[in-house]
C-alpha cells in the first residue's frame, strides 16, 4: 500500500493486525523488512505499519532531503490510520520518531530504542560531509565503512563484513546514510531544548548487552524529555530487531 507525502513522494507500507495503530520506524540500513518481525509480533494487539522510509525499498525519494520531509512522511501514515498513532523507532529511526513527536505530530505515545546520541563521555565525529563526498565520487563501500566506524564498529569488523553477503545490502542503501546523519545532527549531540518540547508519554530503551555509548545515549535522551521513562532490556543489544519477541511485553505494556 502507498500514501502520498506532502511533497508528492510515494511512501510504501505494509499493514498488519487490528487495534490502536503503531508506526514502526527503522534506522540506517533498514527498510520495512527489517521491522516486519516486530510488526508481526505486535499485530496480535495493534494495527502495525511497517514502511519504507524515503529512498528505500518501494518508496520514492523526491529531493532535496530535509528531516522535515521524513516527518511529513510519518504524518501521511498517521493520517492514513485515522489521524493519530503511536510511533516506535530504532536507532536513527528512534531519533526521527522523537523529532516527529517534538514537531507536534498527533502521536499518542513514542518509543525510542537506542537513539544513537553522543555524550560528553562518548563523543562522535561529524562525518556527514565525508560520506556525501564519498557517495558523490561513487564510493559506496567507503561511505558505508565511514558510517559504520563512526557508529562504533571496529575497523577489523568492518573489513570482515565486506566479505559477507550483508555488505551488498549495506551498499545498496548507502545513498540514504546522509539522511540518517542529518537526522542525528552534528556530532549526534542531544538537543535538550528540542527534546524538551515532547509532552507525550515517552519510553526510551537501551539494550543491556549494548556498548556503553549506546546505553549512555539512551539515558541522555530520556533525561532530556520531561517525564520520559527509561528501561534497559536485559540481554539485548542494537540488533534487537532480530529478536522482536523480546520487545513484546515492554512495548505492549507501555503502548496499551
Amino acid at each position: 500500500m502507498n500514501v502520498t507525502s506532502a511533497d508528492g513522494t510515494s511512501i510504501f507500507f505494509e499493514q498488519r493486525g487490528a487495534g490502536a495503530p503503531v508506526i514502526l520506524v527503522g534506522g540506517a540500513f533498514n527498510d520495512r523488512t527489517t521491522v516486519a518481525g516486530l510488526a508481526e509480533v505486535l499485530a496480535e494487539d495493534f494495527t502495525t505499519i511497517a514502511y519504507d522510509r524515503r529512498g528505500r525499498g518501494d518508496s520514492g525519494d523526491a529531493g532535496p532531503y530535509a528531516v522535515e520531509r521524513e516527518i511529513e512522511d510519518i504524518a501521511a501514515l498517521i493520517a492514513h490510520v485515522g489521524g493519530s498513532a503511536s510511533v516506535f523507532g530504532h536507532s536513527s529511526g528512534a531519533v526521527l520518531a522523537l523529532e516527529a513527536a517534538a514537531a507536534g505530530l498527533p502521536i499518542e505515545k513514542v518509543v525510542a530504542y537506542e537513539p544513537p546520541y553522543a555524550t560528553d563521555d562518548h563523543p562522535r565525529a561529524d562525518v556527514l560531509d565525508e560520506v556525501r563526498a564519498q557517495l558523490a565520487a561513487g564510493d559506496r563501500d567507503g561511505a558505508v565503512a565511514t558510517f559504520l566506524q563512526v557508529a562504533g564498529t571496529p575497523a577489523e569488523m568492518v573489513e570482515g563484513m565486506k566479505q559477507a553477503p550483508v555488505w551488498g545490502w549495506f551498499t545498496a542503501l548507502a545513498h540514504t546514510l546522509p539522511y540518517d546523519l542529518t537526522i542525528c545532527g552534528p556530532g549526534a549531540r542531544v538537543r535538550e531544548d528540542h527534546l524538551a518540547k515532547i509532552s507525550i508519554p515517552t519510553l526510551v530503551i537501551g539494550g543491556g548487552a549494548s556498548d556503553d555509548a549506546l546505553q549512555a545515549g539512551a539515558r541522555a535522551a530520556a533525561a532530556a524529555i520531561p517525564g520520559a521513562r527509561h528501561e534497559t532490556l536485559a540481554g539485548q543489544d542494537h540488533g534487537v530487531l532480530q529478536f522482536p519477541e523480546t520487545l513484546k511485553d515492554l512495548l505492549t505494556g507501555f503502548l496499551k
